[in-house]
């Protein structure tokens, strides 16, 4: 999209079509034949068809945010990309409480994509400068930012900004979320490619320790695969999953760290998030314990810790003992809770092996069989297919792991209706 469509698309009469466009389609029409619908009748009122495009690049941009943005999808302006980069409001809201809570009161959003957190800290009462690159992404952040007169986009790098310093500098604060898609560089999805290593993102990673330098109170969103080396002294590195998807690592200085070193968050809708801490890790019985050694000492309960806490490294925090440094599983007899793991009743131990698990499944009339793994190498669509056809009245749900780390995987039925789920 050109950045002409993409003000025009934002402008009363893009927004009039979008409205006549949303609906023509028949009512009852779904998927591909309600798109070549409403195309078919936009393009015979006379409207261009690179307006056209436009309205349905929109809408079906639209579509697929309601999974992050509910309701509120139907009037964001938003791109492909724009979504996949956006903070899920949730998590935004948790970035934000931290600024509310340090006294800041302006907050630079150095790559705000389509506005997400920008229009969170907005809505907190925080001024806010977003600065946004892509022209077309930063007209679509402009135009869902225009409800909070505070909130400015300007269009340009991160490196084009001029943040203060000194006494101006007091009670501001930087959000900076680096770009991690290479723009020329498609996957096998035409999308543009992602990376990880922190020398490829961009601003860089030395520039944004330079702005935490000059503005303490600076948080940077970045990939979940953030190295644990690269963690500057005093600062915090936070993981954070959304039912059980670790969506970011955020790395916090100064006044908005609350923990010191990493963290992880484990947030849903349902329940309070729970966090755990490197101060829980060390204090944890898995970390005080030896791993275990042998397939007879597995308890009667299993934990399953959250991705989140498994990529800070922090499974120490586990009750009873792990089966494997790091791995995320423990074993022991008490029935611990946590908001953080998952946990399981041991039904029974068995080598994962493909045969074996035959015959135990048939045995027991199992005709479902969920597969999830843990330290081994084993891809559980392919033990699937090894394991062939089962039948029965029952299902059963097999974690493939390993003890201690050893060469021989085992498949620990569990039963997966203890605990929290």
């Amino acid at each position: 999209m050109e950045p002409e469509t993409a003000r025009w698309l934002t402008s009363t009469e893009g927004q009039a079509l979008m409205a006549l466009a949303e609906a023509s389609g028949p009512p009852r029409a779904t998927g591909t034949q309600r798109e070549l619908a409403i195309q078919m009748s936009l393009r015979s009122a006379g409207h261009p068809a690179t307006r056209v495009a436009a309205v349905m690049s929109l809408l079906a941009a639209r579509a697929k945010a309601v999974g992050k943005f509910g309701d509120t999808a139907g009037s964001l302006f938003v791109t492909q990309e724009g979504i996949e980069q956006a903070t899920r409001p949730q998590l935004a809201a948790r970035h934000t409480a931290r600024f509310v809570a340090a006294g800041v009161q302006e907050v630079f959003d150095l790559g705000c994509g389509i506005g997400s957190d920008a229009a969170t800290f907005a809505r907190a009462g925080i001024k806010v400068v977003a600065v946004e690159a892509d022209p077309v992404t930063a007209t679509f952040a402009a135009a869902n930012l225009r409800s909070w007169p505070s909130a400015r986009v300007m269009t340009g790098t991160a490196q084009d900004v001029a943040l203060p310093r000194g006494d101006a500098a007091r009670h501001t604060g930087v959000w900076v979320d680096p770009g991690r898609r290479v723009r020329g560089v498609a996957d096998v999805h035409g999308r543009a490619r992602r990376v990880f290593s922190l020398d490829e993102i961009s601003p860089s990673w030395a520039e944004v320790c330079a702005w935490a330098a000059q503005l303490p109170a600076t948080g940077a969103k970045l990939s979940p695969a953030f190295p644990h080396a690269a963690l500057p002294p005093g600062a915090e590195a936070q993981w954070a999953s959304w039912h059980g998807e670790v969506l970011e690592c955020v790395v916090w200085w100064g006044p908005l760290v609350e923990h010191l070193g990493r963290t992880a968050a484990v947030c849903r809708s349902d329940v309070p998030p729970g966090l755990v801490t490197e101060a829980h890790a060390a204090a944890g019985e898995a970390h005080s314990q030896a791993a275990v050694e042998a397939v007879a000492e597995v308890g009667p309960w299993l934990w399953e810790a959250d991705k989140a806490v498994i990529r800070a490294g922090l499974t120490g925090a586990l009750p009873g003992r792990e089966l494997a440094r790091g791995v995320g599983l423990s074993t022991g007899d008490s029935n611990t809770d946590l908001p953080w793991a998952r946990r399981f009743a041991v039904l029974d131990v068995l080598p994962a092996r493909a045969k074996v698990v035959r015959q135990w499944a048939r045995a027991r009339g199992v005709g479902a069989l969920t597969l999830k793994k843990r330290g081994t190498s084993i891809e559980p669509d392919r033990f699937r297919a090894d394991v062939g056809p089962v039948r029965g009245p029952s299902s059963a749900t097999l974690v493939l792991t390993t003890i201690a780390g050893g060469q021989s995987a085992v498949a620990i039925a569990v039963d997966p209706t203890v605990g929290p789920q």
